[in-house]
């Protein structure tokens, strides 16, 4: 089994916090979830997460114009300078305090960043520079009396504009001019949100958080900005001389205010006219089609032309505050970034529609299951939604809302076209996944909150166990009746499994104690296997020969189903590991209330088991050799709890730790206001918590090639990378590449395709079999050792999804199915389970894409024929000689009904080429 699993896509996240970014072509929009980025392709409607990862939660993010490179900074100020070609970190670098806006200068050769009371301006890495340190400060600007929020540039890039809490707008030059050196434009009553230069103009617009907008004119064009000449005077730089000021130097001084740059207030605009209170959170300006779209603490956003202050639109999209918004460079569509809910929307403004609309839970997840094609993935979450995931796309197509309370478990049907799911609020719902609606309801005679769900092979069982009511509950699919309740548990039932058979439930408790059912026998329960700690989860092997329960002293146990015997046990403690959360008082190697596996399941094969709890890594054993074979780190975010294993001793106190101090700060970062008599903002009851690392639920796919988690910071999913995996079979010293290509040369095909397979490099095994002809595939299938079979049916799975020789491979899938089916039934059939798959999964794709195809093709050949047949008729009716171009659109309407009922008669007949 190939265990080199990494990183491949978060799911069931879409926004956290932070700006959101469109890239450089304008079909992708960046967002920050936790301490990774997420790119979402609008264009082929695909999402990916980066492979990279901040040491805290991501809350700024900015593109480079080229669309080559990006900063991510985190909330305590750490940066990281990516390339988005590669998908890597080029540079760490550390700005030392929190930064609340990041943005690249229009020609991309400047970085400039707010943070505290100053602006920083970095010259970024470009292909002149020879510099060590990518990003080299270029200068320092001072002058607000409170932390800076905003940033925006002017067009040639040699100036900005820097908003601050105190009330103030200040533009400055990047490098000194005869026009500009600093000046303050003040006006509003509350912080400054965000402020906008007009294209190729010194014009600005800012907009403060009480929703009032003013229009700034200056007096200069930004063409007449020219470098500071050498003899020019600053008074800045004489503070220091004792030397007395001529009266010549005076009067230059006297030229340069009068030359300086001068800005007029020319209009005040007041969102909130009713007045409100809505406060303006976030605003965006596209400069050449002259728009500004502003969103509020509401869920509303109100569309303006400017500089008239004409409204295009308003819409409320959400009932939680809009955290960020920005346009995409075209300007036609609209990224929305939704804090309170975690949503991300992207609206097109013209047609008022959207372009993509997503939303991931709002709790924590706590269950998971994948189809048995693995080509979809079910979610589950404490706030009583299931959603349904494409995997191909990452994007979610379906939300189901109807339980109340907290999701406990979802299942698949072995059809993949059920999804069960059990929930707190007493009911176990079963939903259609062609019609999305719910169409079966289970209820147990007196409420219960079900704690896990189990479904057999056929589909056709349901169960599921309860917290409160120790008991088992077994209805029919097909009648929605309650069968049985099976009793015998002593204490609240943890997990449940069916065996592949679907006679054999096992069923692990709080009570220590494991129960084997005959779910079809009139006995009901066979067996009960003694633990020694309470059941924490329960799963049986693909076999259904073994099962593995998970206890609370932290330890795996293996039984034999059928002698009841314990075949091995696997100690975890320190495998598992935990940290030290904030409000522990014993050190995390002391604590044990986090060393305890809480989830498992088998691979494929059933050689391999993965197991989690509640602790930041997820190990796989090998159960044989009861060994560790691998183990991952879920998170490295520190801005999640029970990340680290010594707290720091700064934060420790007499009084305990200073971290669990509330500095009453909203989820947006902003200081929230006290609660007081008569004030309507602010809430004491509002606490800022920092969440637990903890993993839910663990699932394989069917293939074997993935396998997914559900943790706090969202769906992790891990695949195989087999393209720099180099696994060779039964290899010698005289097998080399060239000894492959040289019996190729000979047409040895058997042979060199045998030597290709023992290298394993997919170069060789692909330069091998796409030489092969075709009529030859019957022959070698027919003489390829059994050995070969399922590495070949392996490769071709494979290659079915990414090659466009697709009749070639199928033709090597059919012919093997056909020689060697019967043998790989007879002989280890639930090792092959995982490459039947992975081969079902990679034809079922393929048609379903080719399917599209071939139906608009033989619609549009049907369409030709008829249309052909029709002007066939009219040319036999039209008298010789005559040129009537000029027929009547009913006319037409009717002979093509009329040719449409003649061939509806004769639908089989093949669709023949017209030749004219």
């Amino acid at each position: 089994m190939n265990f080199s699993y990494k990183f491949s896509n978060l799911l069931g996240c879409v926004y956290r916090r932070g700006n959101l970014a469109f890239t450089a072509d304008g079909d992708s929009v960046v967002s920050p979830v936790g301490n990774r980025v997420t790119r979402f392709d609008l264009k082929n409607s695909k999402s990916e997460t980066f492979a990279i990862e901040s040491r805290l939660n991501i809350v700024c993010v900015a593109l480079s114009p080229d669309g080559f490179s990006a900063v991510f900074v985190d909330e305590g100020g750490g940066a990281l300078l990516c390339s988005l070609l590669s998908k890597t970190v080029l540079h760490h670098f550390s700005f030392n305090r929190p930064v609340s806006c990041v943005k690249y200068s229009p020609d991309g050769k400047k970085l400039a960043v707010t943070k505290e009371n100053v602006a920083l301006v970095y010259t970024t890495p470009c292909s002149s520079s020879r510099e060590f340190n990518p990003l080299t400060l270029h200068r320092t600007y001072y002058g607000a009396y409170d932390e800076t929020t905003c940033i925006d540039w002017t067009s040639d890039s040699r100036a900005f504009a820097v908003g601050s809490k105190d009330m103030n707008t200040r533009v400055f030059a990047v490098d000194d001019m005869d026009h500009l050196i600093v000046y303050s434009l003040a006006g509003h009553k509350d912080s400054i949100v965000a402020c906008f230069f007009e294209q190729n103009s010194l014009d600005l617009y800012t907009l403060s958080r009480r929703a009032d907008l003013i229009v700034w004119e200056c007096d200069t064009d930004l063409d007449v900005l020219q470098p500071a000449t050498q003899h020019s005077h600053n008074p800045l730089h004489k503070k220091g001389r004792k030397e007395k000021i001529n009266k010549e130097e005076e009067e230059e001084m006297e030229e340069e205010k009068q030359n300086k740059i001068k800005y007029k207030r020319i209009a005040k605009h007041y969102y909130n006219k009713s007045g409100d209170f809505d406060d303006l959170t976030c605003a965006d300006y596209h400069k050449k089609n002259r728009i500004l779209v502003a969103g509020f603490a509401s869920g509303v956003f109100h569309l303006h032309e400017m500089p008239d202050y004409n409204l295009i639109h308003t819409l409320s999209i959400s009932e939680q505050r809009v955290a960020s918004v920005v346009f995409n460079a075209p300007g036609d569509w609209i990224a929305f970034g939704c804090l309170g809910l975690g949503q991300l929307l992207v609206w097109e403004w013209q047609s008022e529609s959207y372009v993509l609309k997503q939303q991931g839970h709002f709790n924590n997840m706590t269950c998971v299951d994948y189809s048995r094609d693995g080509m979809l993935i079910a979610t589950g979450a404490e706030d009583g939604k299931v959603k349904i995931w494409n995997l191909s796309s990452g994007f979610c197509f379906v939300t189901f809302s109807e339980h109340s309370g907290g999701v406990s478990g979802v299942c698949f049907n072995e059809a993949g076209k059920v999804v069960v799911s059990a929930s707190l609020d007493g009911t176990v719902r079963a939903f259609d996944l062609h019609r999305y609606r719910n169409f079966r309801t289970f209820t147990s005679p007196q409420p219960v909150q079900f704690s896990c769900l189990a479904l057999d092979a056929s589909g056709e069982i349901v169960c599921a166990a309860g917290l409160d009511v120790f008991e088992i509950f077994m209805w029919s699919m097909q009648t929605g009746r309650l069968l049985e309740v099976l009793s015998g548990h002593e204490a609240p039932v943890s997990g449940l499994s069916f065996g592949p058979s679907g006679s054999q439930l096992a069923s692990s408790s709080w009570d220590k104690s494991v129960r084997l059912w005959d779910v079809f026998g009139r006995s009901g329960s066979r067996e009960a296997l003694r633990l020694s700690s309470d059941g924490m989860c329960v799963t049986m092997s693909p076999s259904g020969e073994e099962l593995a329960v998970a206890t609370l002293d932290y330890q795996i146990t293996f039984w034999n189903v059928q002698t009841a015997v314990q075949t091995g046990s696997i100690e975890g403690k320190q495998d598992l590991g935990s940290g030290r959360r904030s409000d522990d008082m014993v050190t995390a190697k002391t604590s044990s209330a986090a060393k305890s596996f809480t989830t498992l399941c088998y691979s494929a094969d059933g050689s391999y088991i993965l197991a989690a709890g509640r602790s930041k890594y997820i190990c796989i054993y090998h159960i044989q050799e009861q060994l560790l074979v691998k183990k991952f780190e879920i998170s490295c975010n520190m801005s999640l709890d029970a990340m680290e294993e010594f707290l720091s001793r700064r934060n420790l106190t007499d009084f305990g730790n200073s971290a669990l101090i509330d500095m009453n700060v909203g989820e947006d970062g902003q200081q929230m206001a006290i609660s007081l008599p008569g004030v309507t903002k602010g809430d004491m009851s509002s606490r800022s918590f920092k969440p637990e690392v903890n993993v839910s639920c663990v699932r394989f796919s069917a293939t074997g090639s993935q396998w997914a988690a559900t943790t706090t910071e969202g769906l992790l999913v891990y695949s195989v990378d087999s393209s720099l995996t180099f696994d060779p079979f039964d290899l010698t010293l005289d097998l080399t590449p060239s000894v492959v290509f040289d019996a190729l040369k000979q047409e040895e095909w058997s042979k060199a395709l045998m030597m290709a397979f023992r290298l394993n490099e997919k170069a060789v095994i692909r330069q091998v079999i796409e030489a092969i002809p075709w009529p030859q595939v019957d022959v070698i299938c027919s003489s390829i050792a059994d050995t070969y079979v399922e590495k070949m049916l392996s490769y071709v799975a494979e290659q079915l999804t990414s090659s466009p020789h697709l009749e070639f491979y199928v033709l090597w899938a059919e012919r093997l199915l056909t020689i060697h089916g019967s043998r790989l039934k007879l002989k280890h059939s639930s090792n092959h389970h995982a490459m039947l798959t992975a081969l079902q999964k990679a034809l079922i794709s393929k048609t379903d894409t080719i399917g599209k195809i071939c139906d608009t093709n033989r619609y549009t050949l049907q369409y030709l024929q008829t249309l052909a047949k029709v002007q066939s008729r009219k040319r036999k009716l039209m008298p010789l000689g005559s040129e009537d171009d000029k027929d009547s659109e009913e006319e037409e309407i009717m002979s093509l009904r009329e040719v449409e009922d003649i061939d509806s008669d004769d639908s089989d007949t093949q669709i023949t080429p017209l030749i004219n």
